[in-house]
């Protein structure tokens, strides 16, 4: 199975940057996705950001312009750079990584998970 351990969390003030990063191992897909998605008190999770294994990516509106989703294949790592946090960017940020993402059975796996928070 796919193990996926997260990093780079932490507290930073409005105007703020962090870079979360999403180390994956034990992965023999050729084809696959990994998103970044984050999940505030009370609502529901919501996707950043995705990048799939041929480099296209795709971003929420809400953080079009602000974070960039990128992955270093030597270090078998993805990195999503946050740069103008804002409060709303407050969050729990989930690393996801999909196999098989275009066949019929997907096999999805989660991190543990990243707080995020942007506060003065």
């Amino acid at each position: 199975q796919v193990q996926l351990v997260e990093s780079g969390g932490g507290l930073v003030q409005p105007g703020g940057s962090l870079r979360l990063s999403c180390s994956a191992s034990g992965s023999t897909f050729s084809t696959y996705s990994i998103g970044w998605y984050r999940q505030a008190p009370g609502k529901q999770r919501e996707l950043v950001a995705t990048i799939t294994s041929n480099s296209s990516t795709n971003y929420a509106d809400s953080v079009k312009g602000r974070f960039t989703i990128a992955g270093d294949g030597a270090k078998n790592s993805v990195y999503l750079q946050m740069n103008s946090l804002k409060p709303e960017d407050t969050a729990v940020y989930y690393c996801k990584f999909r196999g098989n993402p275009y066949g019929r059975v997907r096999y999805d796996y989660w991190g543990q998970g990243t707080q995020v928070t942007v506060s003065s």
